[in-house]
Protein backbone atom coordinates (compact mmCIF):
# COMPACT_ATOMS: atom_id res chain seq x y z
CA UNK A 1 0.00 0.00 0.00
CA UNK A 2 1.66 3.22 -1.15
CA UNK A 3 1.68 5.83 1.60
CA UNK A 4 2.70 8.78 -0.53
CA UNK A 5 5.64 11.15 -0.58
CA UNK A 6 6.70 14.68 0.30
CA UNK A 7 9.20 16.97 -1.37
CA UNK A 8 12.53 15.63 -0.21
CA UNK A 9 16.29 15.99 -0.36
CA UNK A 10 17.19 12.71 -2.06
CA UNK A 11 20.87 12.95 -1.19
CA UNK A 12 20.01 13.37 2.49
CA UNK A 13 17.43 10.59 2.35
CA UNK A 14 20.01 8.27 0.79
CA UNK A 15 22.47 9.12 3.56
CA UNK A 16 19.83 8.35 6.18
CA UNK A 17 18.89 5.04 4.55
CA UNK A 18 22.52 3.96 4.25
CA UNK A 19 23.32 4.80 7.87
CA UNK A 20 20.23 3.08 9.25
CA UNK A 21 20.89 0.01 7.12
CA UNK A 22 24.37 -0.29 8.60
CA UNK A 23 23.51 0.41 12.24
CA UNK A 24 19.95 -0.70 13.02
CA UNK A 25 19.87 -3.64 15.44
CA UNK A 26 16.24 -4.17 16.54
CA UNK A 27 17.28 -5.91 19.77
CA UNK A 28 19.74 -3.17 20.79
CA UNK A 29 19.68 -1.88 24.36
CA UNK A 30 17.64 1.32 24.24
CA UNK A 31 20.07 3.49 26.18
CA UNK A 32 23.09 2.38 24.14
CA UNK A 33 21.03 2.95 20.97
CA UNK A 34 20.42 6.57 22.04
CA UNK A 35 24.18 7.02 22.43
CA UNK A 36 24.70 5.53 18.97
CA UNK A 37 22.26 8.04 17.49
CA UNK A 38 23.86 10.88 19.41
CA UNK A 39 27.41 10.00 18.38
CA UNK A 40 26.35 10.09 14.72
CA UNK A 41 24.60 13.45 15.12
CA UNK A 42 21.05 12.22 14.50
CA UNK A 43 19.48 13.72 17.64
CA UNK A 44 18.12 17.25 17.54
CA UNK A 45 18.02 17.81 13.79
CA UNK A 46 15.48 20.59 14.15
CA UNK A 47 17.35 22.62 16.75
CA UNK A 48 18.73 25.98 15.82
CA UNK A 49 22.50 26.26 15.62
CA UNK A 50 23.97 26.94 19.03
CA UNK A 51 26.91 24.65 19.55
CA UNK A 52 24.90 22.02 21.40
CA UNK A 53 26.31 19.04 19.51
CA UNK A 54 23.52 18.45 17.01
CA UNK A 55 23.68 18.68 13.22
CA UNK A 56 21.24 21.02 11.50
CA UNK A 57 18.68 19.98 8.91
CA UNK A 58 15.92 21.62 6.93
CA UNK A 59 12.30 20.80 7.70
CA UNK A 60 12.18 18.55 4.62
CA UNK A 61 15.27 16.70 5.82
CA UNK A 62 13.75 16.26 9.27
CA UNK A 63 10.71 14.65 7.65
CA UNK A 64 13.00 12.40 5.58
CA UNK A 65 14.84 11.28 8.73
CA UNK A 66 11.66 10.60 10.69
CA UNK A 67 10.04 8.61 7.90
CA UNK A 68 13.12 6.54 7.06
CA UNK A 69 13.60 5.80 10.76
CA UNK A 70 10.03 4.53 11.01
CA UNK A 71 10.38 2.42 7.85
CA UNK A 72 13.66 0.85 8.99
CA UNK A 73 12.09 -0.90 12.01
CA UNK A 74 14.69 0.78 14.21
CA UNK A 75 14.37 0.32 18.00
CA UNK A 76 11.79 2.41 19.89
CA UNK A 77 13.26 5.66 21.14
CA UNK A 78 13.90 6.31 24.83
CA UNK A 79 15.15 9.82 24.21
CA UNK A 80 12.23 11.31 22.30
CA UNK A 81 10.81 13.11 25.35
CA UNK A 82 14.07 14.95 25.91
CA UNK A 83 14.62 15.61 22.22
CA UNK A 84 11.12 16.52 21.06
CA UNK A 85 9.56 18.04 24.19
CA UNK A 86 12.16 19.32 26.64
CA UNK A 87 14.70 20.61 24.13
CA UNK A 88 12.33 22.85 22.10
CA UNK A 89 10.93 24.16 25.39
CA UNK A 90 14.40 25.07 26.67
CA UNK A 91 15.26 26.68 23.34
CA UNK A 92 12.09 28.80 23.60
CA UNK A 93 12.04 29.58 27.34
CA UNK A 94 15.28 28.41 28.97
CA UNK A 95 18.20 30.53 30.12
CA UNK A 96 21.60 30.32 28.44
CA UNK A 97 22.90 28.34 31.40
CA UNK A 98 20.01 25.86 31.20
CA UNK A 99 20.54 25.31 27.47
CA UNK A 100 24.28 24.81 27.95
CA UNK A 101 23.72 22.33 30.79
CA UNK A 102 20.89 20.19 29.41
CA UNK A 103 20.90 20.30 25.60
CA UNK A 104 24.32 18.69 24.93
CA UNK A 105 23.58 15.54 27.00
CA UNK A 106 20.23 15.14 25.18
CA UNK A 107 21.95 15.56 21.82
CA UNK A 108 24.54 12.96 22.83
CA UNK A 109 21.90 10.47 24.01
CA UNK A 110 23.46 10.51 27.47
CA UNK A 111 20.55 11.78 29.58
CA UNK A 112 16.96 10.54 29.30
CA UNK A 113 13.88 12.47 30.41
CA UNK A 114 10.30 11.86 31.50
CA UNK A 115 7.34 14.22 31.82
CA UNK A 116 5.78 14.97 35.23
CA UNK A 117 2.39 16.40 34.32
CA UNK A 118 -0.60 14.12 35.04
CA UNK A 119 -1.62 13.35 38.60
CA UNK A 120 -4.35 11.25 40.23
CA UNK A 121 -7.36 13.53 40.00
CA UNK A 122 -5.59 15.85 37.54
CA UNK A 123 -4.98 13.90 34.36
CA UNK A 124 -6.43 15.75 31.41
CA UNK A 125 -7.24 18.68 33.73
CA UNK A 126 -3.62 19.79 33.94
CA UNK A 127 -4.42 23.01 35.82
CA UNK A 128 -5.56 20.88 38.77
CA UNK A 129 -2.09 19.64 39.73
CA UNK A 130 -1.37 19.53 43.47
CA UNK A 131 2.32 18.56 43.57
CA UNK A 132 4.00 21.28 45.63
CA UNK A 133 7.50 22.74 45.45
CA UNK A 134 8.53 24.62 48.58
CA UNK A 135 11.28 27.22 48.18
CA UNK A 136 14.39 26.72 50.31
CA UNK A 137 17.76 28.42 50.43
CA UNK A 138 19.33 26.15 47.82
CA UNK A 139 16.29 25.45 45.65
CA UNK A 140 12.99 23.61 46.07
CA UNK A 141 11.66 20.58 47.92
CA UNK A 142 9.13 18.79 45.70
CA UNK A 143 6.39 16.61 47.20
CA UNK A 144 3.50 14.93 45.43
CA UNK A 145 2.59 12.19 42.98
CA UNK A 146 2.61 11.97 39.20
CA UNK A 147 1.01 9.16 37.22
CA UNK A 148 1.05 7.70 33.69
CA UNK A 149 4.65 8.87 33.46
CA UNK A 150 6.14 7.30 30.34
CA UNK A 151 9.69 5.91 30.66
CA UNK A 152 10.13 7.14 34.23
CA UNK A 153 11.81 3.83 35.05
CA UNK A 154 14.57 4.67 32.54
CA UNK A 155 14.80 8.44 32.95
CA UNK A 156 17.62 10.42 34.52
CA UNK A 157 15.57 13.63 34.82
CA UNK A 158 11.92 14.68 34.98
CA UNK A 159 10.42 18.05 34.07
CA UNK A 160 7.75 18.62 36.70
CA UNK A 161 4.81 21.00 36.78
CA UNK A 162 4.38 21.92 40.46
CA UNK A 163 2.80 24.60 42.66
CA UNK A 164 5.36 27.03 44.03
CA UNK A 165 2.79 29.50 45.38
CA UNK A 166 0.92 28.13 48.42
CA UNK A 167 -2.84 28.48 48.13
CA UNK A 168 -2.80 29.16 44.42
CA UNK A 169 -5.48 27.65 42.19
CA UNK A 170 -5.80 26.47 38.63
CA UNK A 171 -3.09 27.78 36.30
CA UNK A 172 -1.79 30.40 38.74
CA UNK A 173 1.26 29.80 40.94
CA UNK A 174 2.73 26.95 38.89
CA UNK A 175 6.40 26.48 37.97
CA UNK A 176 8.24 24.23 35.52
CA UNK A 177 11.03 22.44 37.42
CA UNK A 178 13.84 20.16 36.24
CA UNK A 179 14.20 17.40 38.83
CA UNK A 180 16.90 14.66 38.92
CA UNK A 181 15.42 11.17 39.30
CA UNK A 182 18.40 9.63 41.14
CA UNK A 183 17.35 10.63 44.65
CA UNK A 184 16.93 7.45 46.72
CA UNK A 185 14.25 7.83 49.37
CA UNK A 186 13.00 11.02 47.75
CA UNK A 187 11.95 9.80 44.31
CA UNK A 188 10.18 6.44 43.92
CA UNK A 189 9.06 4.95 40.60
CA UNK A 190 6.41 2.22 40.48
CA UNK A 191 5.66 0.63 37.09
CA UNK A 192 1.97 0.28 36.17
CA UNK A 193 1.12 -3.04 34.57
CA UNK A 194 -1.32 -2.52 31.72
CA UNK A 195 -3.86 -4.93 30.28
CA UNK A 196 -1.36 -5.60 27.47
CA UNK A 197 0.90 -7.18 30.10
CA UNK A 198 3.58 -4.50 29.63
CA UNK A 199 4.54 -1.58 31.87
CA UNK A 200 5.18 1.48 29.69
CA UNK A 201 3.77 3.89 32.27
CA UNK A 202 4.68 4.56 35.88
CA UNK A 203 3.63 6.21 39.10
CA UNK A 204 6.25 8.62 40.44
CA UNK A 205 6.29 9.72 44.08
CA UNK A 206 8.24 12.81 45.15
CA UNK A 207 8.94 12.95 48.89
CA UNK A 208 10.97 16.09 49.42
CA UNK A 209 12.90 15.67 46.15
CA UNK A 210 15.42 18.44 45.56
CA UNK A 211 15.38 20.76 42.55
CA UNK A 212 17.98 23.49 42.20
CA UNK A 213 16.81 27.09 42.05
CA UNK A 214 18.48 27.67 38.68
CA UNK A 215 16.54 24.74 37.21
CA UNK A 216 13.21 26.58 37.01
CA UNK A 217 12.41 27.14 33.32
CA UNK A 218 10.81 30.48 32.44
CA UNK A 219 10.93 31.78 36.00
CA UNK A 220 8.93 30.99 39.12
CA UNK A 221 5.17 31.24 38.63
CA UNK A 222 5.34 31.00 34.84
CA UNK A 223 4.90 27.23 34.68
CA UNK A 224 1.53 27.27 32.95
CA UNK A 225 2.85 29.33 30.03
CA UNK A 226 5.88 27.04 29.66
CA UNK A 227 3.78 23.88 30.01
CA UNK A 228 1.33 25.01 27.31
CA UNK A 229 4.23 25.86 25.01
CA UNK A 230 5.64 22.35 25.50
CA UNK A 231 2.31 20.74 24.62
CA UNK A 232 2.45 22.56 21.30
CA UNK A 233 5.73 20.78 20.53
CA UNK A 234 4.08 17.35 20.88
CA UNK A 235 2.86 17.67 17.33
CA UNK A 236 5.18 18.18 14.36
CA UNK A 237 7.63 16.09 12.36
CA UNK A 238 7.16 13.14 14.73
CA UNK A 239 3.47 13.03 13.68
CA UNK A 240 4.50 12.05 10.16
CA UNK A 241 6.72 9.27 11.49
CA UNK A 242 3.81 8.08 13.64
CA UNK A 243 1.68 7.87 10.51
CA UNK A 244 4.26 5.67 8.79
CA UNK A 245 3.75 3.21 11.64
CA UNK A 246 -0.02 3.55 11.28
CA UNK A 247 0.26 2.74 7.57
CA UNK A 248 2.23 -0.41 8.32
CA UNK A 249 -0.37 -1.50 10.89
CA UNK A 250 -3.17 -0.85 8.40
CA UNK A 251 -1.32 -2.93 5.81
CA UNK A 252 -1.17 -5.88 8.24
CA UNK A 253 -4.91 -5.58 8.94
CA UNK A 254 -5.68 -5.54 5.20
CA UNK A 255 -3.55 -8.65 4.65
CA UNK A 256 -5.30 -10.42 7.54
CA UNK A 257 -8.68 -9.48 6.06
CA UNK A 258 -7.73 -10.99 2.71
CA UNK A 259 -6.26 -14.11 4.33
CA UNK A 260 -9.31 -14.81 6.52
CA UNK A 261 -11.88 -13.92 3.88
CA UNK A 262 -13.20 -10.99 5.93
CA UNK A 263 -12.42 -8.70 2.97
CA UNK A 264 -15.26 -10.41 1.07
CA UNK A 265 -17.73 -8.69 3.40
CA UNK A 266 -18.71 -5.34 1.81
CA UNK A 267 -19.12 -3.72 5.24
CA UNK A 268 -15.56 -4.69 6.22
CA UNK A 269 -14.23 -3.51 2.84
CA UNK A 270 -15.92 -0.15 3.35
CA UNK A 271 -14.33 0.21 6.79
CA UNK A 272 -10.88 -0.66 5.45
CA UNK A 273 -11.19 1.90 2.65
CA UNK A 274 -12.37 4.51 5.12
CA UNK A 275 -9.35 3.86 7.35
CA UNK A 276 -7.04 4.29 4.34
CA UNK A 277 -8.74 7.53 3.25
CA UNK A 278 -8.69 9.01 6.75
CA UNK A 279 -4.99 8.22 7.10
CA UNK A 280 -4.32 10.15 3.90
CA UNK A 281 -6.28 13.10 5.28
CA UNK A 282 -4.25 12.99 8.50
CA UNK A 283 -1.05 13.08 6.49
CA UNK A 284 -2.16 16.11 4.49
CA UNK A 285 -3.25 17.85 7.67
CA UNK A 286 0.14 17.11 9.29
CA UNK A 287 1.97 18.55 6.28
CA UNK A 288 -0.28 21.62 6.42
CA UNK A 289 0.53 22.22 10.09
CA UNK A 290 4.25 21.85 9.40
CA UNK A 291 3.84 24.66 6.90
CA UNK A 292 2.75 27.03 9.65
CA UNK A 293 -0.86 26.10 10.38
CA UNK A 294 0.19 24.63 13.76
CA UNK A 295 -0.06 28.17 15.16
CA UNK A 296 -3.81 28.15 14.52
CA UNK A 297 -5.86 27.87 17.73
CA UNK A 298 -7.03 24.33 18.25
CA UNK A 299 -4.78 22.77 15.58
CA UNK A 300 -3.04 20.37 18.01
CA UNK A 301 -6.43 19.35 19.43
CA UNK A 302 -7.80 18.60 15.96
CA UNK A 303 -4.74 16.46 15.21
CA UNK A 304 -5.10 14.53 18.47
CA UNK A 305 -8.80 13.88 17.82
CA UNK A 306 -8.05 12.64 14.32
CA UNK A 307 -5.32 10.13 15.11
CA UNK A 308 -6.64 8.96 18.49
CA UNK A 309 -10.01 7.87 17.16
CA UNK A 310 -8.52 6.54 13.92
CA UNK A 311 -6.02 4.30 15.71
CA UNK A 312 -8.66 3.00 18.11
CA UNK A 313 -10.94 2.05 15.21
CA UNK A 314 -8.00 0.31 13.53
CA UNK A 315 -7.49 -1.79 16.67
CA UNK A 316 -11.13 -2.83 16.54
CA UNK A 317 -10.77 -3.78 12.87
CA UNK A 318 -7.61 -5.78 13.61
CA UNK A 319 -9.52 -8.22 15.79
CA UNK A 320 -12.72 -8.08 13.74
CA UNK A 321 -11.05 -9.43 10.59
CA UNK A 322 -9.48 -12.26 12.61
CA UNK A 323 -12.84 -13.52 13.82
CA UNK A 324 -12.90 -16.04 16.68
CA UNK A 325 -9.15 -16.61 16.28
CA UNK A 326 -8.55 -13.14 17.77
CA UNK A 327 -9.55 -14.49 21.19
CA UNK A 328 -6.77 -17.08 21.22
CA UNK A 329 -3.28 -16.08 22.29
CA UNK A 330 -0.04 -17.06 20.54
CA UNK A 331 1.00 -19.02 23.64
CA UNK A 332 -0.79 -20.78 26.47
CA UNK A 333 -2.48 -18.28 28.78
CA UNK A 334 -2.16 -19.36 32.38
CA UNK A 335 -1.96 -17.76 35.77
CA UNK A 336 1.57 -19.09 36.21
CA UNK A 337 3.15 -16.79 33.62
CA UNK A 338 2.51 -13.39 32.03
CA UNK A 339 0.25 -13.77 29.02
CA UNK A 340 1.47 -13.06 25.53
CA UNK A 341 -0.39 -11.14 22.83
CA UNK A 342 0.04 -11.15 19.08
CA UNK A 343 0.32 -7.86 17.17
CA UNK A 344 -3.42 -7.52 16.48
CA UNK A 345 -4.40 -8.19 20.09
CA UNK A 346 -1.80 -5.74 21.38
CA UNK A 347 -3.01 -3.10 18.93
CA UNK A 348 -6.63 -3.57 20.02
CA UNK A 349 -5.93 -3.39 23.75
CA UNK A 350 -3.32 -0.62 23.73
CA UNK A 351 -5.32 1.62 21.39
CA UNK A 352 -8.18 1.73 23.91
CA UNK A 353 -6.10 4.41 25.68
CA UNK A 354 -5.49 6.52 22.57
CA UNK A 355 -8.54 8.69 23.19
CA UNK A 356 -7.54 9.28 26.83
CA UNK A 357 -3.79 9.91 27.17
CA UNK A 358 -2.24 13.11 25.89
CA UNK A 359 -5.51 14.89 26.64
CA UNK A 360 -8.80 13.03 26.39
CA UNK A 361 -11.18 13.49 23.46
CA UNK A 362 -13.56 15.37 25.75
CA UNK A 363 -10.85 17.86 26.70
CA UNK A 364 -9.80 18.33 23.07
CA UNK A 365 -13.39 19.05 22.04
CA UNK A 366 -13.73 21.57 24.87
CA UNK A 367 -10.58 23.35 23.69
CA UNK A 368 -11.92 23.52 20.13
CA UNK A 369 -15.32 24.72 21.34
CA UNK A 370 -13.90 27.49 23.51
CA UNK A 371 -10.82 28.64 21.60
CA UNK A 372 -11.92 28.12 17.99
CA UNK A 373 -15.71 28.32 17.96
CA UNK A 374 -15.92 30.91 20.74
CA UNK A 375 -18.54 29.02 22.74
CA UNK A 376 -19.04 29.84 26.46
CA UNK A 377 -16.34 28.41 28.69
CA UNK A 378 -17.09 25.34 30.75
CA UNK A 379 -17.63 26.21 34.44
CA UNK A 380 -14.72 25.15 36.67
CA UNK A 381 -14.98 23.99 40.24
CA UNK A 382 -18.80 23.91 40.31
CA UNK A 383 -20.33 20.87 41.93
CA UNK A 384 -23.32 19.32 40.20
Amino acid sequence: MEFGSVPEDEVFRGEVREWLGAHVKPDADRRSWERTLGAAGWIGLGWAEGGYGNRTATLTQQVAWAEEYARSAAPPRSGHIGENLLAPTLIAHGSGEQKARFLPPVAAGEELWCQGYSEPGAGSDLAGVRTAAVREADGYRVSGQKIWTSLAHEADWCFVLARTEPGSRRHHGLSFLLVPMDQPGRVEVRPIRQMTGTSDFNEVFFDGAHARAEHVVGGEGNGWRVAMSLLGFERGVSTLAQQIGFAEELGRVVRDAVRTGAADDPVVRERLVRQWAELRVMRWNALRTLGGAAAEPGAPSVAKLLWGGWHQRLGELAVLVRGAAASVGPADWSAAAPYELDAAQHLFLFSRADTVYGGSDQVQRTIIAERVLGLPREPKGVES
